[in-house]
């Protein structure tokens, strides 16, 4: 009943439109359009029947006192609060009932459920008092036993108080006059009777509209979460599918458009039809006991045509690297030719490599599995061999395994470096795997690049000449020059296998775009993306669709799990709660062992990750993906994607975008998400500050000869006699500061954080129990003394202890969130070369990043309840990094021209780096709009310069090789930007996925003039020929002070 009752409401004018068409086309994109409702009735004459009368008083009586009591205080109200007052004017009893049926009538309007008795604290205990007096029988009897409590709120449009900081996220609640109080009244009263009319004239001739709404009202009555279970039979409609009875994706996506809440968001649609698989076979096949073993363990009974290719050319000695989308079946290409090779030579050896311990262990389990149904075979043993293999146990895997699953740190620092004793395992590996080879790049992918080159010399030297290497990746577009560049083959000795011969299922793909909260004033912004996530994820689990949900940042992922929470818990849908986790990094082994254990079951119906589940780990069969935010890069994208659908069901896919430039040029662009060609991923394995630290580490493995040039290239000579200590008979050996250990000394991850422990109190301090560990660079952000969340589970932090770096929390439901106020300056400290750029000059050096979180707001609904000082220790750190200071006479030109040289400096420094392939381990100092557009002078000034500087630990001079080529990357942002057809800037010209400001400080024309103006071009720009709007607020940037030099630096020509 609940649904015909939407479809009646949706009819008329409560806001709801009755009807939606769709257009049509195979594959393209398809706009999804709604037409407003032309009812003919005239609601003047429309005739309620006597209960809508009653009804209609009791709404206003409750609109009446709700809009009074909210205005005095920004907190939930209690129903057990207003309910005497409410009762004062009806004159009679209020009915539980009466408020469900008004909550089914105005679903968006009437919020009515249980919440934790904590859930309504702002100050803890201070709050304790803030309920209202409540008289009469029964005042207390709705009150849920446990600590639960109903509350009764209706929404409201009123306005906060707009902050004058015009780039500050929150406002401060509003101050409600009078006349705002009465016209909130008069329209909430209206849109009521809107509702009620509408029921009636789209109710059936032979329909009681009265009855219609009593039948809807009973699914809305809230449910008790602490009441004593009542055995029985639930509805129909509540009862979550069996996964095999799960309704078809298509008829989920139109259902979805006629909910009550669905308000024009999607704003493109498109379906990717089916596609049938592709055979081919392998002449001669493998041997019938594999055969039956792919039969047996994986229903295996043919090769898709990129299978059997790659085991042709694997067989025929060829190096291998697999192309193709998610779950095309990859590991079978290097599992198969790996039997084949252990039935041709039982001592045969292989190296699996693979980016994540818990990838590794999902791949070790199946080919286990396969091994074990594999006659001849089984006895065979493959083992893990990493960081957590016990020190008495790492001999004997080495000498037992006949493959070992591991990961390039142990490589680099554990194997290589003890070659002596590996040496019989090594000399009969016959096969290295790497898997998702797209996750090597940048500097990471340097070092990965220069351990392979590594174990390639080990190899040869004790013998071994034959191994082969095999890689698979799904989102790469280079896939034969980056697998020839990363293991430093010849371009004839590597085969790419690109065409993809796996079916592919129908998915449907969805950019979803929040509704404006109030289309009559823009201003107001977007409804909140994870309130949207929660809703769409709801309504699909219900439905029996298991769905992923994609968080960009761990906070986000825990705030989704709050919602989500709440929300099914004020549903009374507690069967569905237990059938959801987050999952994210930060969390213990064994929880996330577990999370994926019961994801694989099926148990789960719900996950919300960050993308440490974006890789391929096996977690079952997965209906839909949500991802909350563009997540950073299409090949990420397309990453995610491809994590639903991986068993030939038909699959949705969702990207529900957020307010940010980067997401919202998406929405409008959604076709490039999936036809834009892939940029090739980049590694530098000429970096002579990374080279020079594998130099040391090869010739602690063996001493280093003129001739390892083949290994190393034309560098070696030079970084050997200037880096390395040479003895007498022309070997080079480490240099003693690298001793007794070099690999010790190689971060190939960049220096790790050190943690805090973050521990869980009970209620009497009693006893601690280990939750967390949180890095010191996002610790300073999580675990001041405020709200952490754990697993959707809201913790206050009530002690840290920064010298032992121990955070105390206390779990508490608490109806709020927080969010660290900070800011973080990055600053040129000393000058060690200069390089000319044309009409400017560039200075390398040494750069002081300093991060300091002085307090922190408490938030509910983008509303401060509370801003709370916080005394920390700042957050330190030195690094390397180059600046080019902004010249007076540019300067002066864009405050001539009314432009914000925050903004343009912003937007410069975005430029440079979306075209400097190596950016993704640069940063630079991103502006935040809370301080830039800050009414009130900010005492904060910032020098005019843009400046970049390394990661902080992960060291490798990325950012001395952008500063080589400083005036040919200035020309190419230059020229990107004066082209670009766009108007205020996009993700090709000026505006970065990764800017962590969100690149709300930008300005396309600024960034232009200050790059032509670092190039000596030609600047003609006047304010009458200016399109942008000028800028009159407080000036944040100031000159440039110099910067202490090294004596005796010359000025590098480019």
């Amino acid at each position: 009943m609940k649904r015909k009752l939407k479809e009646e409401n949706n009819a008329g004018g409560s806001g709801i439109p009755a009807s939606k068409s769709q257009s049509k086309g195979k594959g393209k994109g398809k706009q999804v359009k709604r037409q407003k409702s032309a009812a003919s009735a005239n609601k003047s004459d429309v005739v309620w029947p006597e209960y809508f009368n009653s009804l209609f008083k009791t709404f206003k009586a409750i609109n009446t006192v709700l809009a009074f009591v909210s205005s005095k205080k920004q907190l939930a109200v209690t129903f057990s609060a207003i309910r005497t007052s409410v009762e004062a004017q009806l004159k009679h009893p209020l009915e539980i009932s009466s408020i469900a049926e008004l909550k089914a009538l105005l679903p968006d309007l009437v919020k009515f459920s249980y919440v934790p008795k904590d859930q309504l604290q702002v100050h803890g205990d201070k709050d304790k008092d803030f309920q209202l007096p409540s008289r009469g029988a029964g005042a207390n009897s709705m009150k849920g036993g446990g600590g639960h409590i109903l509350i009764l709120e209706l929404a409201d449009n009123l306005q906060p108080k707009k902050s004058k900081n015009a780039g500050f996220a929150y406002s401060q609640p509003p101050a409600v006059s009078p006349a705002a109080l009465k016209k909130l009244i008069d329209e909430r009263n209206e849109a009521c009777k809107e509702a009620l009319d509408n029921l009636v004239i789209h109710a059936g001739p032979e329909e009681d509209p009265a009855a219609l709404l009593q039948d809807a009202g009973r699914e809305y009555l809230p449910a008790d979460p602490t009441a004593p279970a009542v055995p029985s039979q639930p509805e129909a409609s509540h009862v979550v599918p069996e996964h095999k009875d799960r309704p078809a994706i298509a008829s989920v996506v139109k259902e979805i458009l006629e909910q009550p809440w669905y308000k024009e968001q999607i704003v493109h649609h498109q379906v990717f039809e089916p596609k049938p698989p592709l055979d081919g076979s392998v002449d001669p096949p493998p041997s019938p006991a594999i055969l039956q073993a792919l039969a047996d363990s994986r229903n295996i009974t043919g090769f898709y045509s990129h299978q059997a290719r790659a085991i042709e050319e694997i067989r025929q000695g060829h190096h291998v690297v697999v192309s193709t989308s998610t779950a095309s079946g990859k590991s079978v290409v290097y599992q198969v030719p790996l039997l084949m090779a252990l039935e041709k030579d039982p001592d045969a050896k292989a190296i699996f490599v693979y980016p994540t311990k818990a990838l590794a262990q999902d791949q070790k389990a199946s080919l286990e599995q396969l091994l074990f149904s594999c006659e001849g075979l089984s006895h065979l043993k493959v083992d893990t061999y990493d960081g957590d293999t016990p020190q008495d146990a790492r001999a004997t895997v080495r000498e037992t395994a006949s493959v070992i699953f591991t990961n390039f740190d142990t490589i680099h620092a554990s194997i290589l470096p003890h070659e002596d004793t590996w040496r019989k395992f090594l000399k009969n590996v016959k096969l290295f795997v790497v898997d998702e080879l797209h996750y090597y790049t940048g500097l990471f992918g340097s070092h990965v690049a220069l351990i392979l080159r590594r174990f390639r010399r080990v190899s040869a030297a004790v013998g071994n000449r034959r191994v082969q290497f095999i890689s698979c990746t799904a989102t790469l577009a280079n896939s034969g020059p980056h697998m020839q560049k990363m293991f430093g083959l010849e371009s004839n000795d590597v085969i790419a296998i690109t065409e993809d011969g796996a079916p592919a299922s129908q998915k449907d793909f969805v950019v979803w775009n929040p509704p404006l909260v109030d289309p009559m004033q823009p201003a107001l912004g977007r409804a909140s993306s994870i309130s949207e996530a929660s809703s769409l994820m709801r309504f699909l689990m219900k439905k029996g669709i298991r769905v992923i949900l994609f968080c960009k940042i761990r906070k986000v992922c825990e705030l989704a799990m709050k919602t989500i929470k709440a929300d099914l818990s004020n549903e009374g849908c507690y069967d569905v709660l237990e059938r959801v986790r987050p999952y994210r990094g930060g969390y213990s082994r064994e929880d996330r062992r577990r999370i994926e254990a019961d994801a694989f079951s099926g148990q789960l119906l719900g996950i919300i990750a960050t993308n440490a589940l974006e890789l391929g780990v096996d977690i079952g069969v997965l209906d839909a993906v949500i991802m909350l935010g563009f997540p950073m890069t299409v090949p990420s994208f397309r990453q995610q994607a491809g994590r639903a659908g991986r068993r030939s069901k038909d699959s949705l896919i969702v990207l529900l975008t957020e307010p940010f430039a980067v997401d919202q040029y998406y929405a409008n662009h959604p076709d490039e998400l999936f036809d834009k060609k892939l940029e090739g991923l980049m590694v530098d394995v000429d970096s002579r500050v990374v080279l020079e630290a594998h130099l040391q580490c090869a010739s602690y493995e063996m001493p280093i000869s003129l001739s390892d040039e083949k290994w190393f290239g034309t560098a070696l000579p030079e970084l050997c006699d200037n880096s390395l200590l040479k003895d007498r008979d022309g070997w080079y050996h480490p240099h003693s500061n690298f001793l007794p250990y070099p690999a010790a000394h190689v971060s190939i991850r960049g220096a790790q954080d050190e943690k805090y422990l973050v521990v869980e109190m009970d209620e009497h301090a009693d006893s601690l129990k280990s939750i967390e560990e949180v890095e010191v660079s996002r610790a300073m952000f999580e675990i001041y003394e405020g709200g952490f969340l754990h697993q959707g589970i809201t913790f206050i932090t009530k002690e840290v202890s920064h010298d032992t770096r121990v955070a105390k929390v206390i779990r508490a439901d608490v109806n709020y969130h927080t969010s660290p106020r900070d800011y973080t300056d990055v600053n040129a400290l000393r000058t060690y070369r200069i390089r000319r750029a044309k009409g400017t000059l560039a200075y390398y050096g040494k750069v002081h990043v300093h991060v300091k979180v002085f307090g922190f707001f408490k938030i509910r609904n983008k509303t401060i309840l509370d801003a709370v000082e916080v005394d920390t220790p700042a957050w330190d750190r030195d690094t390397t990094g180059f600046w080019i200071d902004v010249p007076r006479d540019i300067l002066n030109l864009l405050r001539s021209l009314q432009l914000n040289v925050a903004e343009a400096i912003h937007a410069a420094e975005h430029a440079f780096l979306l075209q400097f392939p190596l950016s993704e381990d640069v940063r630079t100092e991103c502006k935040a709009a809370e301080k830039e557009y800050k009414v009130t002078e900010s005492m904060r000034k910032r020098p005019a310069r843009v400046i970049f500087y390394d990661s902080i630990g992960k060291g490798g001079g990325v950012s001395a090789r952008a500063f080589d080529n400083v005036q040919s990357i200035l020309e190419q942002a230059c020229d990107v930007v004066a082209n670009c057809p766009c108007e205020d800037g996009c993700t090709k010209c000026v505006q970065s996925p990764a800017c962590k400001e969100a690149n709300q400080v930008s300005s396309k024309l600024g960034a232009l003039i200050i790059l032509k103006g670092f190039l000596g071009r030609e600047l003609n720009y006047s304010q009458e020929t200016l399109q942008e709007g000028v800028y009159t607020g407080p000036e944040t940037i100031v000159d440039a002070p110099a910067v202490l030099a090294t004596p005796d630096i010359e000025i590098e020509e480019s």
